[in-house]
Formats: C-alpha cells, structure tokens, sequence
C-alpha cells in the first residue's frame, strides 16, 4: 500500500479527524507524528514523517466537504429546543426499595403535567432530576434511601432530534463538543430516541442555549 492510501485510511475511520482537518483545526505535523506507526504498519516499510505530511496535505478536500455539509444538513433539521430552570439533581444508591419509592413519587403528581422529571438507573445508583418544587415531597418519601450526591439551581436544555439520529454516530459529539470548548459543565444527559436533554447550572444554561441555537441555525 502506498503511504497516500494510506494515510487516508487512517483519516477516513474518523468522521471527526476529517472535520477537524477542514476546519484548520488539527497540527499536520504532530498528526503525521502520531499516525506513522500505523502508516508503517499498512505500508510495511518504514516512512518518513515529511512524507506524510505531504500525503495528509494533498488530500483531496471533497471528503472533507461532504462530512462538514452532512453536519450542516443534520443540525438545521433539529427540531425545538426547550428549556427549563429551577431543577434539582438527586442521585440515591440502588436499593430493593428505591423502586417503591419511584412508585410512590410518580403516582404522587400524575396530575400535575407541568412538572418535569426524569430517572436515570444505573448498575449501582440512580439519579432523579426534577422540579425543585419536589424537593421536600422527594426527601420525604426517599428519607430511608442513601442519597449520594444532591445538586439544586440547574436547568435543562432538550433538543428534539431528527428521526435518523440513531443513524448517525457523531451527533452527540458535536453536539458536546461545542459545549465542552465553551467550557460549560454537563451535570447530566437525558435521551430518548428522539431527544436529547443535557443539565448544566443555571448560570451556564445562559451560555448553553446560544450555543445550540447556533448550531441549529447555522
């Protein structure tokens, strides 16, 4: 194999490494550092790092192009974009009783369909996000719970996603991609098929839901 096969091979596993190429975004010296083991690897011989700085450099840009218009198409396809404030953030160590408790607390505001809440069951605990309108109601029918981390003033932003996100791998990275360079901490994600919900700080909502408007606008 010839160290242009080669190398675009390699780029081409990553949908991401070809986005960041396009966007200037990636030193080509330390990426011929870092893939001339395999290069070598695939050629079976060894290479010269200039030279696959060369091959990386002489790629062609269709590819590139093609990956940052999916992106564009994906992303202006978003649906609304909802966000609510004034949640709280329970996690509770898994227990033969927790269930119970979850039973009680959704059979306790079945009727009140504007409050927003979520499970999330993991292997050894269990996190509910939540009005903080419920927080006493929650300490009370879960006080003989063992709660392991509590967090207030959070929001949330959910984002309604197009049907053929389950077909596409990158989504959730660039969705959080963006909001990692912008620094902002994700306390938790929600999704379903269709939606995806992240919870950060009520100071940091102000900043997230800018973010993913431009992302769906762009």
């Amino acid at each position: 194999m010839i160290i242009a096969k080669a190398v675009e091979e390699i780029i081409k596993r990553s949908p991401f490494l070809e986005e960041a190429l396009g966007d200037n975004l990636i030193n080509i010296s330390a990426l011929a550092r870092s893939i001339k083991p395999e290069v070598e690897r695939l050629t079976m011989k060894k290479v010269r790092e200039s030279a696959i700085i060369m091959a990386i450099s002489r790629r062609p840009v269709e590819a590139t192009y093609r990956i940052s218009k999916n992106i564009r198409t994906f992303m202006n396809a978003l649906g609304d974009i909802i966000v609510r404030s004034g949640l709280s953030d329970h996690t509770f160590e898994n227990s033969g009783t927790l269930g119970s408790c979850r039973r009680k607390l959704i059979n306790g505001i079945e009727q009140e369909n504007e409050i927003f809440y979520t499970f999330s069951q993991g292997v050894y605990e269990t996190t509910l996000v939540a009005g903080s309108v419920l927080d006493d109601k929650i300490r009370d029918i879960f006080r003989d719970e063992k709660l392991l981390s509590y967090k207030d003033r959070l929001s949330s932003v959910t984002i309604r996603l197009p049907v053929n996100n389950t077909e596409v791998s990158w989504i959730y990275y660039f969705i959080l991609r963006h909001l990692a360079w912008a620094g902002i901490n994700i306390c938790e994600i929600v999704s379903t098929s269709n939606e995806i919900t992240i919870v950060v700080s009520e100071v940091d909502v102000q900043r997230a839901f800018p973010i993913l408007m431009g992302l769906k606008n762009n």
